[in-house]
């Protein structure tokens, strides 16, 4: 049978890693994951009690498409809440994750051969999702000088339908700066370009708040989701914000390619949004966890990186220890029992030389990780001191 050629999309690597990670667990093997960005707290307790309570008597068919009107209602409110932005809940779309919300922002902003431009290093999907649907990727160099950050002068030379940004980012942790979002926003407008703004991180910030591209215009899609500062992976739940004008559109595509998101992580999502306390004493662990690696990876011989800013990574250069970090990575996993993330996966071009590593588990989990990397890459620094190979 055929097979089409919009198929042909590049593996996500840290899922392939996370496999391996398991396999060897099932082999008996004690491994630290620090390849995936999975909180390792997991969902409030709030969450878990309301499904608990729906469980018992709520048949949770389907929802009306664009998701049940008090979450709607609710995250409005939390956007004048954090932001100071009034908005109208007809404007948020819930989403099975933010994975649907891309394919429906994708399906709703561009026609097939329409370019879109991400920054690299920056999250595998976004180039993934759109091969697959036939939308050219321009991928933009980064570079630790603009904190991995697009700016309006790394755009000026490329011709461009739509642009992708993050901040927080992915796999660097950096933000973008209210100014430098005033000049990126105004710069799509100038140009023509369709702005979304992945926000997944918000709420996961070490010092001061992330900048939500709704404070500055409503002319974008800003896409969200349970998974990361509420803990909710596995519940597939997110959301979008779109422009009024966009709605029904949004909608339509909704109904007919999901019907709706899952009705009970809907209702555990409205109930995590009351879990404030717990989910701050969450992110004082994600903060000491952050702090763990700033002072230990230097320790281990990990020297080249940015601090970050938000989400729960650190992004390394690491070509003064290798030129293959496919290869250290899986080094890393079989011989000192932790996994890290190749930096292949978020950087087609350069990411031979960088490697990502999560802070997202437990605090015993990452400082066992950060002892069991130190120990590992001293002895591996010997090694080669010894003229074997490194």
């Amino acid at each position: 049978m055929r097979r089409s050629s919009r198929g042909d999309v590049d593996p996500f690597i840290v899922m392939d890693v996370l496999a391996q990670a398991r396999a060897l667990e099932a082999a008996g093997r004690s491994i630290i994951h620090m390849e995936i960005g999975q909180p390792g707290t997991g969902a409030p307790a709030g969450a878990r009690h309301a499904l608990q309570a729906a469980l018992a008597g709520n048949p949770m068919g389907y929802t009306v498409g664009l998701g049940l009107p008090e979450l709607r209602a609710r995250i409005a409110r939390h956007y004048q809440d954090w932001y100071g932005v009034m908005l109208n809940p007809d404007r948020v779309v819930i989403t099975t994750g933010s994975s649907s919300a891309f394919i429906l922002a994708f399906s709703a902003l561009f026609d097939a051969g329409d370019t879109v431009g991400i920054g690299e290093p920056g999250y595998p999907s976004y180039r993934q999702i759109l091969r697959a649907m036939s939308l050219p990727v321009v991928g933009i160099p980064t570079h630790a000088k603009q904190r991995y950050q697009l700016t309006p002068e790394l755009l000026a030379d490329h011709d461009l339908k739509g642009l992708l940004i993050a901040s927080p980012g992915n796999p660097t942790g950096t933000m973008i700066a209210r100014e430098e979002m005033r000049a990126l926003i105004e710069h799509c407008a100038i140009h023509g370009i369709s702005l979304i703004s992945d926000e997944i991180y918000h709420g996961l910030h070490y010092d001061q708040r992330a900048i939500s591209a709704l404070e500055l215009t409503d002319d974008v899609y800003v896409i969200n989701s349970f998974s990361k500062y509420f803990g909710m992976t596995g519940w597939r739940i997110g959301w979008m914000v779109v422009p009024e004008a966009h709605v029904r559109t949004v909608e339509r595509l909704a109904q007919n390619l999901f019907i709706c998101a899952p009705h009970v992580s809907q209702l555990a999502a409205l109930a995590a949004m009351e879990c404030q306390d717990e989910l701050e004493l969450n992110r004082d662990v994600y903060a000491q966890n952050r702090q763990v690696l700033l002072d230990g990876l230097p320790k281990a011989g990990f020297i080249n990186f940015s601090s970050p800013e938000g989400a729960f990574y650190v992004y390394a250069d690491v070509r003064d220890i290798t030129d293959d970090s496919l290869a250290l990575a899986s080094e890393i996993l079989n011989e000192a029992g932790v996994a890290v993330t190749p930096g292949i996966d978020f950087d087609p071009h350069r990411g031979k030389g960088t490697l990502r590593f999560s802070y997202a588990g437990s605090a015993q989990d990452v400082a066992e990780g950060m002892r069991r990397l130190t120990d590992y890459m001293t002895q591996r620094k010997q090694r080669g001191a010894n003229g074997q190979t490194k």
